[in-house]
């Protein structure tokens, strides 16, 4: 017995052993909050294009039918609105308003906001035949699980509304083109 204890006091005896070595990396993470989730279970973390800055989307068929509606014929919509650039400050003061709007923010959050701003103004410049194609998914599978409300909707036309009329759109073109987005709420409405 006491060549047992003689051994098990000389592994002991930092003198004469090795030095320890270094936790593995996930013993060092002892803290909840600094495990990578993501990582644990092998979620691939998305990663901008480095021209556009959009997240990378799962493969869809692209066809102007994905835009929910067919274009105005003629240029006078468009000249309405401003052509595409008056398109494109639409759009934008649109989206700012919807991540502002505390009854429809939450629908924005974790969303790719530079492909949405791309999109919306394809699908409203390519409906209000101003030169654009449209190039985004068709109105379900964009909207699938979104959990959208009639009243988020609401509050979105209301933002849309808001919006062209800062920007000075003559009233009977507003409804004009809201009568076109209309159809496309059982698309998107989802409870």
């Amino acid at each position: 017995m006491s060549v047992l204890l003689a051994l098990a006091l000389v592994a002991a005896d930092p003198a004469t052993s090795e030095p320890a070595a270094p936790p593995p990396e996930s013993a060092a993470q002892e803290e909840p909050g600094a495990v990578d989730w993501a990582k644990e279970f092998g979620v691939a973390k998305k990663v901008p294009d480095p021209v556009t800055g959009e997240l990378p989307v799962d493969p869809y068929t692209q066809a102007p039918a994905n835009s929910g509606a067919t274009p105005f014929a003629g240029a006078r919509m468009a000249e309405a609105f401003g052509g595409q650039a008056g398109i494109r400050r639409i759009v934008g003061r649109f989206v700012d308003l919807n991540i502002a709007d505390p009854r429809i923010a939450d629908i924005f959050k974790n969303h790719d906001m530079i492909r949405l701003r791309r999109t919306l103004f394809e699908q409203f410049c390519y409906l209000l035949d101003a030169g654009c194609t449209y190039s985004g998914r068709d109105m379900k599978s964009s909207h699938k699980g979104l959990g959208v409300t009639r009243g988020n909707m609401n509050a979105l036309v209301e933002n849309l509304q808001r919006a062209m009329r800062e920007s000075k759109v003559p009233f009977a073109a507003q409804n004009r083109l809201l009568a076109k987005l209309a159809p496309m709420d059982k698309d998107v409405v989802e409870r």
